[in-house]
């Protein structure tokens, strides 16, 4: 069952510093199961952000629900160049973020649902969520062939992913998150996360490709809120809470005082792009002239997302040195994503 209400009470009660109201005691005793009301990227990670920072969650879990509209999340330490289409995102106005935690890159969208697994870090077990998981899925459609694997993945069938792992472990606090392909757009999927540019020499850590397969595909009762509902239940029984999923709005500033600065700092270039690991780019292509093909070579060194040393290479008949030193220096700071295109 979805309950909207105001959960300022339910928060005093989980974070430090506050004295709770006594008519939340019971509710949040042992923890929370939440849902946020938006689709924005940025925001629903955002709250992942904030309950990381600023709730103690000692013998308190909480289980979190979040949909986002068509989007690619990459990992902290990934290399966007590297693991997607820019180009296509742009063309499709599909949103670009690079969450706290480490992991592969993921296609999100309203048919795959994202559960954030919030403990201790004493607490902190990645195959008990995922054994949780199968447990939910089971009681829905028994004749379901779904395991975790030693990486944490989820296979339907013993072959399609449906669900990937990443988690990240703070101080005292940590958190698994995971995905749940319900019925997902795999056309754009595929697409998306295939990088058409060459030449790129990384240290970031790189997806590793899967076959992935919808659980609707499997039984069209597998509907994302059949599946949020099976979870919820399955978690509320574990851990001995109230199963009532709680909606959210991630950009209320009284439930989440200093959220939006989050989101904010989560959407920029800084962020997305210049984090990215150092790499460099060597690559060529061939321009006609005069009935004739010629090589242009193209070595880059960038850094923080921007280029930090680049040298063109071309005949000289066809681009005299000095406007090719010029090009050179002139294309050194500018952002690699300008000329990704």
């Amino acid at each position: 069952m979805l309950i909207p209400f105001s959960m300022k009470n339910c928060f005093q009660l989980l974070c430090n510093h506050q004295v709770p109201a006594a008519g939340f005691k019971q509710t949040v005793k042992n923890g929370l199961i939440l849902q946020s009301v938006s689709n924005d990227v940025y925001q629903n990670l955002a709250v992942e952000d904030w309950i990381h920072d600023h709730m103690n969650l000692e013998g308190k879990p909480i289980l979190f629900f979040w949909r986002n509209s068509p989007s690619v999340v990459i990992g902290r330490h990934q290399n966007p160049w590297q693991e997607c289409n820019l180009n296509l995102m742009r063309e499709e106005g599909i949103k670009l973020a690079r969450r706290r935690s480490g992991g592969g890159t993921v296609y999100h969208d309203m048919g795959n649902i994202n559960l954030t697994f919030f403990t201790t870090k004493k607490k902190y077990d990645r195959m008990e969520n995922l054994k949780l998981i199968l447990r939910a899925l089971n009681a829905v459609q028994p004749q379901l062939d779904v395991q975790a694997t030693k990486r944490f993945d989820l296979l339907l069938d013993g072959q399609f992913k449906i669900s990937g792992t990443a988690s990240k472990i703070g101080r005292t606090t940590a958190y698994h998150h995971c995905t749940l392909l319900c019925s997902s757009d795999g056309t754009f999927l595929s697409s998306l996360l295939k990088s058409p540019y060459q030449g790129i020499r990384s240290n970031a850590t790189a997806s590793i490709p899967s076959l992935v397969k919808n659980l609707l595909e499997k039984d069209p009762t597998l509907t994302c809120e059949v599946l949020m509902n099976a979870v919820a239940t399955e978690y509320a029984a574990y851990h001995q809470i109230d199963r009532h999923i709680h909606l959210i709005n991630p950009t209320d500033e009284t439930l989440f005082p200093g959220i939006n600065s989050k989101a904010k700092e989560l959407q920029t270039w800084e962020w997305i792009y210049g984090k990215t690991p150092k790499f460099s780019i060597n690559t060529s292509f061939h321009v006609l002239y005069e009935q004739s093909h010629l090589e242009i070579k193209v070595f880059l060194d960038i850094k923080n997302g921007r280029i930090e040393i680049c040298n063109i290479e071309a005949p000289d008949h066809w681009l005299p040195l000095e406007i090719r030193d010029k090009l050179n220096s002139s294309l050194i700071g500018n952002s690699a994503n300008c000329h990704a295109y």
